[in-house]
């Protein structure tokens, strides 16, 4: 049986099959609980801070909210993707989950180059991490995010490279399916920056 279609005979939802998937399933919920409180935090600096511009531009001037749109898009699809994906594991259709899962992976990348090339263009406008208060505060809290959205393209990387070698089961398949949590996350994060950083930074 091919490693593409299916391995075994599994349940309709494989990721809860072992008491070891069920596990890491909810290891993972107490994770993210604690990525909350992380970005939490950040948020709090950020919102305490972003007035504080120093001789850097504000948050008005700076802000090109067409290009965060696109951003915002693309990673927002990208969450419908790996949907998608985690409903094709369910019928299990596995060359159907990883073709969704690639997609999740490439509109995370145009999401990442967009946020890169941004980045750029504030340093060329003069805000640097160093220039202020607000301008370091939104590096870290925009830039944390980031590193989170080129880990999750990493790790779903190398789950697929360890799908074409074991297929889909018990035990791939909840890797699988916690990664889909942990990109709804990150997208949901996401979320909140674009409202608080850019929307509340450009309207005032």
């Amino acid at each position: 049986m091919s490693h593409g279609e299916l391995t075994g005979n599994l349940p309709a939802e494989p990721e809860k099959a072992t008491l070891e998937g069920r596990n890491k399933v909810l290891g993972f919920w107490l994770f993210l609980g604690g990525e909350t409180v992380l970005f939490g935090c950040l948020f709090a600096t950020f919102i305490g801070l972003r007035n504080q511009i120093g001789d850097g531009p504000s948050a008005h001037e700076l802000f090109n909210l067409g290009m965060v749109a696109v951003a915002t898009f693309l990673l927002l699809t990208s969450s419908l993707t790996s949907v998608l994906a985690i409903q094709a594991m369910h019928r299990h259709q596995a060359r159907t989950m990883v073709g969704w899962f690639i997609v999740t992976a490439l509109l995370g990348l145009g999401f990442l180059g967009l946020e890169i090339y941004e980045f750029f263009e504030y340093v060329h406008e003069g805000h640097t991490f160093s220039t202020s208060a607000f301008s370091s505060s939104f590096y870290t809290l925009v830039g944390f995010h980031g590193g989170h959205v080129a880990f999750g393209i990493l790790w779903i990387t190398v789950l697929l490279l360890q799908f074409a070698k074991k297929g889909l089961t018990v035990v791939t398949a909840p890797k699988f399916y916690v990664f889909g949590l942990y990109w709804h996350f990150i997208d949901v994060v996401w979320v909140f920056i674009f409202t608080v950083v850019y929307l509340m930074g450009k309207v005032g």
